[in-house]
């Protein structure tokens, strides 16, 4: 077996990002800090008119984290007890544990094996009197089929809220995702496409008095302060976080690209590689869909020891999601027993996310690349 080179390839290399923004980084905390507004205020107020503006929506709305943002959505819909909120079964667990968390019953449908997002037939089959809203994904930076979905609940009044935490920037069918539907949540996490240097998140929505209540929402309620008219939560995004993410927007178009191109680099040094005859499948992107690859997620047969290997050899890999959702421990009451969504299964034996971020150098890639080919050859 071959020895490691030495070379160790991150999966996420928030340190090169850095090195190239410093100095505005830098010059926005001090912003803040010299203004001594920490909480809201004219930092949160100017992000999210930026991003609105960039996400094209009518209104924005800040807030704590990607999680905060969709709970919120679903706290201004009315979502609770005794509705049912359709959505994938092989994502992260924001949308669904927001579901339950307002009393509601997540009902978890399977995904298209090719893109990783939700079925849309599926969906629309388990549509029911007591459905409240949908919940795509919009999965590892590709957008969900949206078209057929917004069909499906255009006769019925049902919401569709949109998950585009992982998706800041996506488009379908040249839209930005997130406005498609009544509203969508995003995610600033450190390591997306977009990130913060700390939690964050955002709502973006067309409808202007769903995001005045999602504004009273996020400060408990309150308006004017202490006087409180409905009940809410602590969903404040901070300033830092806000100036951070202004100091960063100019730069994301260009970090998109960056990214687009060494997801092109992946292919044909897989191509060459010959790979596909071992059975990896590498990401695809519809004719009718703008991919910003916040992860590039492979599908590779044995999977858990590729992963091992290739952290043996300095590439750092993850594995996104080892147990789809509806197989979790704490939504077992539901009833979903092994085999009932198998797509969503599959992904989760198979899919492994390999290192991508714009500053991933082609040498580093060949590198990933030809000790996973190396590997597969040999066992």
């Amino acid at each position: 077996m071959r020895q490691p080179t030495g070379m160790k390839v991150p999966l996420v290399d928030l340190g090169a990002q850095y090195d190239t923004i410093r100095d505005e980084v830098v010059a926005a905390v001090t912003r803040v800090c010299d203004s001594q507004r920490f909480i809201l205020g004219p930092e949160v107020e100017l992000v999210e008119k930026e991003l609105a503006e960039y996400l094209s929506a009518k209104h924005a709305v800040g807030m704590s984290s990607g999680t905060d943002a969709l709970l919120a959505i679903m706290m201004g819909l009315g979502v609770g007890p005794g509705d049912e909120v359709i959505t994938t079964a092989y994502s992260f667990f924001a949308a669904a544990g927001s579901i339950a968390r307002l009393g509601a019953t997540p009902v978890f449908v399977d995904i298209n094996p090719a893109t990783f997002n939700i079925d849309p037939d599926a969906a629309r089959a388990a549509m029911t009197s007591r459905t409240k809203a949908i919940v795509p994904v919009h999965l590892f930076g590709l957008s969900a089929d949206m078209d057929p979905l917004l069909e499906a609940v255009s006769k019925h009044g049902v919401p569709i809220i949109e998950d585009a935490c992982q998706a800041f920037g996506a488009r379908y069918r040249g839209l930005p995702v997130g406005a498609l539907g009544v509203a969508g949540g995003l995610s600033f996490f450190p390591s997306k496409s977009l990130g913060a240097y700390g939690d964050g998140g955002l709502i973006v929505t067309n409808d202007g008095v769903l995001a005045e209540r999602l504004r009273l929402l996020r400060a408990h309620g309150a308006e004017p302060k202490y006087v409180h008219k409905i009940v809410g939560g602590n969903f404040r995004l901070d300033a830092m976080q806000a100036a951070i993410l202004r100091a960063k927007l100019p730069h994301v178009s260009q970090w998109f690209e960056a990214r687009r191109e060494a997801a092109s680099r992946y292919r044909h040094l897989f191509a060459d590689a010959d790979v596909e005859v071992f059975g990896v499948e590498l990401p695809v992107e519809p004719q009718d869909r703008w991919h910003t690859y916040h992860q590039y997620v492979v599908r590779a047969p044995r999977r858990d020891e590729l992963h091992a290997h290739l952290e043996s050899h300095g590439i750092e890999t993850a594995i996104y999601y080892p147990v789809p959702l509806h197989r979790q421990e704490c939504f077992a009451s539901l009833g979903y027993s092994e085999g009932t969504l198998p797509q969503s299964e599959a992904a989760a034996r198979t899919a492994l996310a390999l290192p991508m971020y714009p500053e991933l150098t082609e040498e580093q890639q060949a590198h990933v690349v030809k000790t996973i080919a190396e590997y597969l050859r040999m066992s």
